[in-house]
Order: structure tokens, then sequence, then C-alpha cells
């Protein structure tokens, strides 16, 4: 049974999103709840990461945004399970719960949330994952229902490794090999390789199928 301090006290939250108007917004949507405040914000990746470090243990729940720049969302959760394993992450995107739920949560998040979500829901998950919980809702629910029943099958996105999910997601987004390199920090070749092995278990031979595979999938 928690103790009367620990209620007390508030629940930390590191805000880690590259728009500034969106944090605004998380922030707006957290003051509604007086146990809850901000302590923190990072507008990219390394940031992310740094002001973890600098806060240490003066932090209760980090809110990551997937799509991040200099390091995405995905990097940062697993090096951050690494480094600080009991630290409670929350997932935030604007893709739906079938595109990257399961994956977030697979890699060690504690629930995976659409910025689109309620406030009140946005607030439910804050407390949940403070509270040591998984926030999951009934779409992330449906989606982590249908990864469990195609296992062992390669089941579309999900037969794809956590770095040619990051090369997939960025070619269906139209950026080429080289760009795509600069910002995973990759040789050209080595982005070429994971292309070919992407064409590969997707069963497509072109760019251009593979983003109508995207597609079919909810990954446009």
């Amino acid at each position: 049974m928690k103790t009367a301090d620990t209620i007390a006290r508030p629940i930390r939250v590191l805000l880690g999103d590259d728009h500034r108007i969106v944090r605004e917004g998380l922030k707006q949507v957290l003051a509604d709840a007086p146990e809850v405040t901000v302590v923190g914000e990072a507008a990219t990746g390394p940031e992310v990461l740094d002001r973890v470090q600098a806060l240490q243990g003066g932090l209760d729940v980090v809110l990551l945004d997937i799509a991040l720049p200099g390091m995405d969302g995905l990097d940062v959760l697993q090096a951050l399970r690494r480094t600080h394993p009991r630290l409670p992450v929350l997932m935030l995107s604007t893709y739906p719960e079938k595109q990257y739920a399961v994956r977030c949560i697979k890699l060690g998040a504690n629930g995976y949330l659409n910025k689109s979500a309620d406030p009140d829901d946005m607030l439910a998950a804050v407390r949940k994952v403070a509270a040591g919980g998984v926030f999951v809702t009934a779409a992330t629910a449906e989606a982590l229902a249908t990864a469990v029943g195609q296992r062992g099958a390669q089941a579309g996105p999900e037969s794809l490794s956590h770095r040619e999910h990051q090369v997939f997601r960025l070619l269906t987004q139209g950026q080429s090999v080289t760009q795509i390199g600069a910002q995973l920090g990759l040789a050209a070749n080595t982005v070429s390789t994971y292309r070919a092995r992407i064409l590969d278990k997707t069963g497509t031979k072109n760019d251009v199928e593979l983003a109508l595979y995207a597609e079919r999938h909810g990954h446009s």
C-alpha cells in the first residue's frame, strides 16, 4: 500500500517532442492534474537522454515521441531500457496503434498513446505508468492480440527488424537511400542492403510497390 507521502509527491514528467506547439499542448493537458508536474523538455533524441541523465532520480515518466530528430524515439526507448530500465516510458505518436503500438511495447515501452487522444486518457496513462503499470488502449489491445495470433508467421511489417522498420518507414515517406543514411547515421550501401531485405520480406520489387504495400498495411 502506498504511504501518504508517496501519494502526495508529484508525478515528475519529461516531455520529448520536437514540436514546441505539441509540448505546450501536452503541458496544458498535464496542468489539469495538480499531482503532475513537467520537470523538463527535449526536442531531439539525444536531448532526451541528456535530460534523463541530468534529472537522475528526479523523474517519474518520460513522454516520448516516436519521430524525433537526431535519434528516433524507438532508439531512445532502447537506450533508456539499457540505462534506466525501471523508468516508465509512454510513447506518443500520430501513427495509429496498429502501426507502432506492438513494436513499442515489445521494445519495453510502458504504453502507447496517439497524440490525438482524449486529455482524460492522457492523464490516465501518465498516472498508470507512473504507478508501475502498463497503459493499453482498446486499439492497442487489439493490435497486441493480432500480433499474438500471428506469432510464428511473417506478419506484414511486423516481420521486419527494428532497423529494417526504420528504413521501411523512411522509404515509404519518399526519402532516398542517401537521405536515410544521413538521418540514421548509416552508410548508403548499408541502407541499400536493408532496402533489399525489406523488398524481399514484403514481396515487393521497388519503392512504388513498397509504398502501396505500406498503404495496405496501414503505414501510409
